[in-house]
């Protein structure tokens, strides 16, 4: 009789324990990074004798919770991991190079030059026309302001990327600690726990946030705790145990990024491949490219007008001086003189009715091809954009796919568990009835005595 009970007994408490499982599986179907877990059950086994020396397994001793499983699949997480770090390095260079596009097409530098060189064939129309030189020199200065605003513009946007970067390596620290404190309550966690479980979601979900800013390559034990290194399975060691490392980023002069982990004294610089990092980083090079251009441009420009005015005569037919002072970088271009008189329209000795000047400046303009590379910047910049959304909407596939198989396995099937919630609930009754029937029983057996 006693054995009924204990029967009974061990299933009322093991399907009571199911139950919850099921109801934390249905409470949290929603909740972002829940894995669904089960409750794996074990038959109590015992043993009796039908000999002196003969052991025989007996069954029908009860049932006992083996532990609460975790529905993950390492592989499939480690695959959402790769494609969203794939994914987030496309987006953001292409944020980068957006920004690059937009400063390029407000400057509009390669407009304002065009508009300069309109100006000068008008002036060479009517080379004493106080008001046709004015128009020129606006001109001028329009073109010289297009060029700062869209230098500094450029500064502005690699001091931003910057910025960002510095932020994103600072995230990455602290995702660091937060996940060497997750390892070190998986050490102290009873495998199979609930316990267990919320510390191993809480781990995917600290190791999801990470492959969004950079490539991980994770290393899990037997207890769930995780190594984690950066930038491919050769890189530095972020996380180790209890342990974290702290991640810094620096970018020279010519734009090149460096990133480094630094645990204790020593320090590893590590590339990264995927995540926004790469793409912020792709985008500082951009930057300094589109940067380096522009200053080749402006310098070209400059130099281009120079050339050409001080080889003529101005209005008073004396010797021509440069309209554009260079300044450091190039695009700090700024006007030499306004005096509209001072531009040298005439060859040497020309006379103030000869224009011929102006017409070599056109000439100039044409071999130089300073708006051509103005064009060219901008359509640059577009392609790549354009070639980057094209990799971003594959990306976004592969990504989607990934989360859909992830969540097939482990996600949370409100049907699937509605099913179990009955099974588990006709188990419990069917165990506090066998509890009830051995009571039944007993009273009856103590009547009769």
């Amino acid at each position: 009789m006693s054995d009924m009970l204990s029967i009974g007994a061990s299933g009322v408490r093991a399907y009571q324990s199911a139950l919850g499982v099921t109801s934390d599986n249905i409470a949290n179907a929603g909740t972002a990074g829940y894995t669904r877990r089960s409750v794996a059950l074990r038959e109590v086994a015992a043993t009796g004798s039908v000999g002196l020396n003969t052991q025989i397994a007996r069954s029908g001793n009860g049932v006992v919770v083996n532990g609460v499983v975790r529905q993950a699949d390492a592989y499939q997480a480690a695959s959402v991991r790769l494609a969203s770090a794939d994914l987030a390095r496309t987006e953001a260079g292409t944020t980068q190079l957006e920004r690059v596009q937009t400063v390029l097409s407000q400057g509009a530098t390669g407009t304002r030059m065009t508009a300069f060189f309109a100006a000068a064939q008008t002036l060479a129309a009517d080379p004493t026309s106080t008001t046709a030189r004015a128009a020129m020199i606006e001109a001028g200065q329009s073109a010289a302001d297009a060029f700062r605003t869209t230098g500094r513009a450029l500064d502005a946007a690699a001091t931003e990327v910057d910025a960002r970067m510095a932020a994103g390596t600072t995230q990455l620290t602290t995702l660091g600690q937060a996940l060497a404190r997750i390892n070190e309550g998986m050490g102290r966690a009873v495998p199979g726990s609930a316990a267990a479980a919320n510390l191993a979601d809480q781990r995917d979900a600290v190791l999801a946030e990470m492959s969004a800013i950079a490539d991980v390559s994770v290393r899990t034990d037997d207890v769930g705790r995780s190594v984690v290194r950066l930038g491919g399975a050769t890189g530095p060691v972020l996380v180790s145990g209890n342990e974290a490392a702290t991640v810094a980023t620096t970018r020279g002069d010519a734009g090149a990024v460096a990133f480094t982990v630094r645990r204790g004294t020593e320090e590893q610089g590590f590339v990264p491949t995927g995540g926004a990092l790469a793409g912020m980083a792709d985008g500082a090079q951009r930057i300094a490219d589109a940067r380096r251009s522009l200053n080749t441009v402006a310098g070209d420009f400059a130099e281009t007008v120079n050339d050409v005015l001080t080889a003529g005569d101005d209005l008073a037919s004396e010797e021509g001086a440069a309209l554009f002072t260079v300044g450091d970088p190039a695009t700090e271009l700024t006007l030499a003189f306004t005096d509209g008189a001072k531009i040298a329209a005439a060859a040497r000795g020309g006379g103030t009715r000869d224009a011929s000047n102006l017409v070599a400046l056109q000439t100039a303009r044409t071999a130089s091809k300073v708006e051509d590379a103005a064009t060219a910047l901008v359509a640059g910049v577009a392609t790549a954009i354009e070639a980057r959304r094209t990799v971003a909407e594959a990306q976004t596939a592969i990504r989607d796919s990934a989360v859909a198989a992830l969540d097939a396995t482990s996600g949370v099937d409100i049907d699937q568990e509605a099913v179990d919630l009955i099974r588990f609930q006709q188990a419990y009754q069917a165990s506090s009835r066998v509890i009830q029937v051995a009571r039944e029983l007993m009273q009856t057996l103590l009547a009769i005595n």
